[in-house]
């Protein structure tokens, strides 16, 4: 049996298909080479490993990926430990807004006590790092909490964030109770996807108030819902992080009526040291910003 073409099957059992297994592959191969070399694969053991659209394993195929998993999942911290653990990985997932304005800090807080610290920073909302967390593909998400977490994972809430949104300083709008007192709303709602935790929380707080206001301009980042309502695009749904500078070309509406969103830390498993100093570094950032 060949073991490359093993491991590119372990690429596209892990990621859930061809197309997205080529995006995390550690080296370059295009998605024609991989297909092939999977068919290869298939025709050696004589089974269909995976149904293509939409994708889902055959039983011989789930039965090969749980056989191969612990010795790829593996690959890189042996090699690690081989090598005298020359360096310190540790990856990481959270939002724009996260990595850029607050993982700095703690990443230099931490080389202080792991000088060989390696980060691998993924930028992503809820729904992906919750994916990326159960397929082990980071070691910690910084997300939002919503309801319990998923078998296996745990979670230390971090900060209470109130949801708010954001207006043109050109707008008439001067608060949210003027948008809720038609028949209906016109301006445009500018929100991160509707499978999202903060436009999912935002929703289900309309409906209580039997008010039908859906998604007309969606981004990727919270940052992106600034930047469209400073251009005058909409009105944006976003959260009020303590000490966070708005544009001036934006004004901020208060919703006192909507519970605020809980952005926590998630991992599966034991802690090691250096996740550990890493919650304890995210629990002392979030107090500060509280203070």
């Amino acid at each position: 049996m060949n073991i490359h073409h093993l491991e590119l099957f372990y690429y596209v059992a892990r990621h859930g298909g061809i197309s997205n297994a080529v995006r995390n592959i550690p080296y370059g191969i295009q998605q024609p080479a991989v297909s092939g070399q999977i068919l290869q694969l298939e025709d050696f053991l004589g089974v269909t490993l995976f149904h293509r659209r939409p994708f889902v394993l055959t039983a011989p195929g789930e039965e090969l990926f749980e056989f191969i998993r612990p010795f790829f999942d593996n690959l890189e911290r042996m090699s690690e430990k081989i090598r005298g653990g020359s360096t310190q990985p540790v990856r990481i997932a959270a939002s724009s807004v996260i990595l850029r304005d607050h993982l700095p800090e703690i990443l230099r807080n931490l080389r202080t006590k792991f000088p060989r610290l390696k980060p691998t920073l993924r930028e992503g909302l809820h729904p992906q790092a919750e994916v990326w967390l159960q397929n082990q593909e980071i070691d910690l998400a910084i997300t939002l909490l919503e309801g319990k977490p998923p078998p296996g994972v745990q979670a230390l809430t971090l900060i209470e964030l109130p949801l708010v949104l954001l207006v043109s300083k050109r707008s008439r709008i001067k608060s949210a109770e003027e948008l809720w007192r038609g028949d209906r709303i016109t301006e445009t709602l500018i929100s991160l996807p509707a499978n999202e935790g903060i436009a999912r929380h935002f929703q289900a707080g309309l409906a209580r108030r039997g008010v039908v206001w859906p998604i007309g301009v969606e981004v990727d980042s919270l940052d992106l819902v600034e930047t469209y309502v400073a251009n005058e695009f909409g009105v944006g749904l976003s959260v009020a992080i303590p000490k966070a500078e708005v544009s001036g070309k934006v004004r901020v509406l208060n919703l006192d009526d909507v519970a605020p969103v809980v952005v926590a830390a998630f991992w599966r498993g034991k802690l090691t040291a250096l996740t550990q100093a890493f919650l304890d570094e995210l629990r002392r950032r979030a107090q500060r910003l509280l203070t």
